[in-house]
């Protein structure tokens, strides 16, 4: 079985497209050779800057022949029937066989697809490949109308066999296939010719071309640890960058180089970020200081003077560089300790945080206000709390985060330790973007957490007021990462606040900034627009909408308004939003999504901290042998409570009496509820949920000893109607835990 080798030559492609072109080239050609009917032993894929690669193994040398049996007409259809049925099969009548089936004689044809050369289908295939490949940006160059990410320059496709090797004949535009290829740009530019893979690697690699990116990596990371090791410092890791690195070279020399000392006392964040986005350098730390001393850059190429005209010309570039971040950086500082962050946030009353929702500077006061409001509830102090959500962005007017935006908090922290401010309120201004995703750190310090809280829930309240809501997989907004963040910043630090008054609250902060700007005005329900004047009394279920004029022209129409939705219809659709986030963030913890819907039916499911104590609980019982079991028990109780009240059109929620009780399990079944609803309902209201399934527990036996015993529609009309209500004593019972309902046989 021959193998093939296929290599795509071009100008230099991007870096961050090199490994999913490489997946893609390997994934088209594969589904296509195995559709045509060539099947193979194994493939992969590699990428330099320059080439795409791709090596099949143990490819068949044919396409099968492939028998095709198709059942026709009846005999004696008539011959317009046939006539078709043999277009079709491309046959003559007398090509059909005739057979006997339970229907009677019918005509079959039987049709032969003979096989195709290996060379012939992998032509096919690899012209529809680059031709339709799918670049995210594309180019065409010349008068060809091929399109590739930069000029295609030749084309290798050769089956190697065990006497040989054959070219694919093939030409796309003038490229035609060949068995050729060429090194390195700059140290072997000559062409090469090879017979296989293998050959084709070790050619490569004498010719200064290192094919596999994972193997480029390790050379670079192992040769910068060294420099950096005898140095006495240490690389600061950065995988991203890293590989990036490494589809920039085709052969990487690791060259360390040294920082100006006038740039050392800058933040090493602000060294780190200036020198990886704009040079592609890492950065390399003295771990006795923590400081950012030297750089590792990689070159493509080897030089006679070791690589010290390149460290020079990028030395040069990388002052340059860092003279502006600390021109930045020495501005910013002079602006902080000599006028404080007011001139800042000043600025931000000019910068729009959305059309809809007003500026940045309006948003500030919102955050403020609200941090103040849940300061209390985590344990900060209120005024420290304000003091952090009124500073906490202003860094986002500072040069040095107009320059570097992913320094945005970072960079606030510094500044506000420059400006004098409290530790708390510093770290605050760092920490409360976080958790920015499910791996993020999670801020702990109490002014941190209500700043976070509070910038997570105003961004969450305004977009549902605008009705802006994530739709499928759209979410412009990063809403569902904002959900998240609340959820864990709630569960982790064990916060225990009722989402739902503090949305509606915030939601009339909200309105009344902007009342304050424009008019305001609510639809009722009959459609007349009517103004409101005391817009915190007179927001009810009655007004459908509420308008914010967004024009000073013209009568009160809603083409001149933005709606703002009503604030209940807002805090229900958002907390349930807030259950959908947290069914995925539980799920991923082992806790079932029906156990969480129980919990969430209950009362205070606004409380994050307190639903997921109940869920857990629920949760360890289900798992135990006693839930299963006294489920079983509490389905049946409840079916045939409600197939009776449904029959008999009353509710039986009441007037269960012992006297009236047959039979000694039917007695006990009245003790064990007795003993068990007081102890359920002291363990919830002390929210021991562990104990309230405890004594949930306690009424299997009792339950099960019940139903084994006792036909509950006895013929006595007194006793049916008190085992009745005796089944809904046991639904209200263990209703007090979670809604039993919802939970899956």
């Amino acid at each position: 079985m021959p193998d093939l080798l296929i290599e795509l030559f071009s100008e230099e492609i991007p870096a961050r497209m090199q490994a999913r072109a490489a997946e893609d080239l390997k994934k088209r050609m594969t589904d296509g050779l195995v559709e045509a009917g060539l099947t193979y032993a194994g493939a992969h894929a590699l990428s330099t800057p320059r080439r795409l690669t791709l090596a099949m193994e143990g490819l068949l040398e044919h396409s099968p022949t492939v028998r095709e049996e198709r059942k026709g007409p009846k005999v004696g259809a008539p011959d317009k029937a046939i006539e078709g049925f043999l277009r079709g099969a491309g046959l003559t009548r007398d090509q059909l066989e005739e057979r006997d089936t339970p229907k009677g004689a019918v005509y079959f044809a039987t049709t032969e697809k003979p096989g195709r050369p290996a060379a012939e289908i992998i032509a096919e295939v690899l012209e529809d490949t680059i031709r339709n490949f799918p670049w995210s940006k594309s180019m065409r160059w010349g008068t060809g109308s091929l399109r590739w990410v930069r000029p295609l320059q030749s084309i290798l496709c050769i089956l190697s066999k065990e006497d040989g090797a054959e070219v694919v004949p093939l030409d796309i535009d003038g490229i035609q296939a060949g068995n050729t290829t060429y090194g390195h740009r700059f140290m072997a530019p000559d062409q090469i010719t090879v017979t296989g893979f293998d050959d084709y690697a070790a050619k490569l690699k004498r010719a200064h071309v290192v094919l596999d990116p994972a193997e480029r990596e390790a050379a670079i990371w192992q040769e910068a640890t060294n420099q950096a090791f005898a140095s006495g410092l240490e690389v600061v890791e950065d995988k991203g960058l890293l590989a990036e690195v490494a589809g920039l070279v085709e052969w990487p020399v690791v060259l360390m180089g040294a920082i100006d000392d006038e740039f050392l006392a800058l933040p090493p964040e602000v060294l780190q970020t200036s020198m990886k986005e704009h040079q592609k350098f890492f950065s390399v730390r003295n771990p006795k200081t923590g400081r950012i001393e030297k750089f590792i850059t990689v070159a493509n190429r080897e030089t006679a003077d070791n690589g010290a005209t390149i460290l020079a010309g990028n030395q040069k570039v990388l002052s340059a560089r860092l003279a502006d971040a600390k021109f930045f950086w020495e501005n910013d500082l002079r602006t902080v300790t000599e006028q404080g962050f007011e001139p800042w946030v000043a600025k931000l009353g000019n910068v729009t945080f959305h059309n809809k929702l007003g500026t940045q500077a309006a948003r500030i006061d919102r955050i403020a206000a609200l941090a103040r409001e849940i300061a209390p509830v985590v344990g900060a102090d209120a005024d420290l709390a304000e003091q952090a959500a009124r500073v906490a962005k202003a860094d986002l007017s500072s040069e040095m985060v107009y320059e570097f935006p992913e320094l945005q908090g970072l960079m606030g922290r510094y500044y506000a330790e420059a400006a004098g401010l409290p530790q708390g309120v510093a770290n605050a201004c760092e920490q409360h973007y976080s958790p920015l995703g499910p791996s993020d750190d999670v801020p702990s310090e109490p002014v941190s957490v209500a700043v976070a809280l509070a910038d997570k829930l105003d961004t969450l309240t305004g977009f549902w007021a605008i009705d802006e809501k994530p739709t499928g997989s759209k979410d412009p907004f990063a809403l569902r990462r904002a959900a998240l963040g609340v959820i864990r910043l709630v569960l982790e630090n064990d916060v225990r606040v009722g989402l739902a008054p503090a949305i509606e609250g915030h939601y009339g902060q909200l309105v009344k900034q902007y009342a304050a700007v424009h008019r305001l005005c609510a639809k009722a329900t009959n459609g007349n627009f009517k103004m409101i004047e005391n817009f915190l009394t007179d927001f009810d279920e009655t007004d459908e909408n509420y308008y914010i004029r967004i024009s000073s022209v013209g009568g009160l129409d809603e083409s001149n308004h933005f709606k703002l939705l009503p604030a209940k219809p807002v805090s229900r659709d958002l907390l349930s939003f807030f259950h959908d986030r947290l069914k995925v963030f539980l799920r991923d913890q082992g806790i079932r999504h029906d156990v969480i819907d129980a919990c969430i039916a209950m009362e205070g499911n606004d409380d994050l901290t307190l639903l997921v104590k109940r869920a857990r609980a629920l949760e360890d019982f289900m798992k135990s042998e006693d839930g299963p079991n006294l489920l079983q028990g509490f389905k049946r109780a409840n079916n045939i409570l409600a197939q009776a009240e449904e029959k008999d059109g009353v509710e039986y929620s009441y007037g269960a009496d012992k006297k009236f009780a047959e039979d000694d399990s039917e007695v006990a079944l009245f003790d064990a509820l007795a003993a068990s609803e007081g102890a359920i309902s002291s363990a919830i209201e002390a929210e021991d949920f562990a104990a309230a399934m405890g004594s949930m527990a306690a009424l299997r036996a009792p339950v099960d000893a019940f139903f084994e015993a006792v036909q509950v529609n006895s013929d006595n009309e007194v006793v049916r109607r008190n085992r009745l209500n005796l089944l809904s004593q046991i639904r209200k019972v263990v209703g007090q835990v979670a809604d039993l309902t919802r939970i899956e046989g």
